[in-house]
């Protein structure tokens, strides 16, 4: 029997939890069919967490494609379906993606799997960025360089935490309902061994009767704690923190049964929800508003 998955019409980091539903009382090795026919948009965190949960199944998964011609040729443009093939089996209409044409993606759908593949990301959307930073957000020039170390920490926090390969993206577009302004937003996801199991396994850890994936995500993310005994390792998602509260950005890192976020005064999202169905691994994502002129 398949068992099928229904994506969301608009699939975003919310949205995203009506999947993470529907597979929680499925065995790995169910087979499994994602019903993306009527989906009309995905963020990158949309996009990037698709690909994820295909590689948690024992058995190859299929996805029906966004019968949309515009929703399947921005997918395309993304690079989504050049990785997709993989980890699927693609059932519908893929659309070649057009070389050259001009597009909201910053960095197309890339895996993070070696250090190697961190530089070629880093590499790849420097020039994108500063021109979208500075242009489209009215960031100052600066900001391009923290922005590329910040992407860089993050892609780097999954080679060395998640003990398996990830997947990056980068999207410019204005949020008009949400904000009414020009946003830049990150996602990075794995299916790794998450936060609370990274923590676990250093041999400081003291687990106590509050231990969880809650407190595992507060002692990274609010209190910067590490694995790594090392100064300055294992740092990446504090100091991510740190700049997103410069630039009025927001934060949002779920693992396992937990999410806790940094919410700036722009956005009505909770601090910290618990109880989420499981889901192994880290998934993050970053928004970077338009700054507005001083009036």
């Amino acid at each position: 029997m398949t068992n099928i998955i229904i994506v969301p019409f608009s699939l975003d980091e919310h949205s995203f939890e009506q999947i993470f539903d529907q597979l929680a009382p499925l065995p790995p090795d169910a087979r499994v069919l994602f019903d993306a026919r009527k989906t009309r948009w995905a963020s990158p965190f949309g996009l990037t967490a698709l690909l994820t949960v295909a590689q948690t199944r024992l058995e190859r998964p299929t996805l029906a494609v966004p019968e949309s011609e515009d929703t399947a040729s921005y997918w395309a443009r993304a690079a989504f379906f050049r990785h997709a093939e993989g980890v699927y089996d693609l059932s519908g209409k893929i659309p070649r993606s057009r070389t050259g044409a001009e597009s909201s993606v910053l960095l197309e759908v890339t895996p993070v799997v070696h250090t190697q593949d961190v530089h070629t990301v880093v590499e790849n959307i420097q020039q994108r960025a500063r021109a979208i930073l500075q242009e489209k957000l009215n960031l100052q020039s600066k900001v391009t360089m923290r922005f590329t170390m910040v992407l860089s920490e993050i892609c780097q926090n999954v080679i060395e935490h998640a003990g398996t390969g990830g997947w990056v993206a980068v999207q410019a577009y204005k949020w008009q309902q949400r904000l009414g302004r020009n946003v830049v937003q990150i996602a990075v996801c794995d299916a790794g061994m998450g936060f609370r199991k990274s923590l676990e396994s250093s041999p400081a850890h003291r687990p106590d009767d509050r231990w969880g994936d809650r407190m595992a995500l507060e002692e990274t993310v609010m209190r910067g704690m590490t694995r790594f005994r090392d100064p300055g390792r294992g740092q990446g998602i504090a100091g991510v923190k740190n700049f997103i509260g410069t630039w009025n950005g927001k934060l949002s890192v779920r693992s396992g049964t937990a999410r806790i976020a940094v919410v700036p005064e722009w956005d009505q999202d909770e601090v910290m929800k618990e109880g989420l169905a499981p889901f192994p691994g880290a998934q993050v994502q970053i928004t970077i508003p338009e700054r507005m002129p001083d009036v």
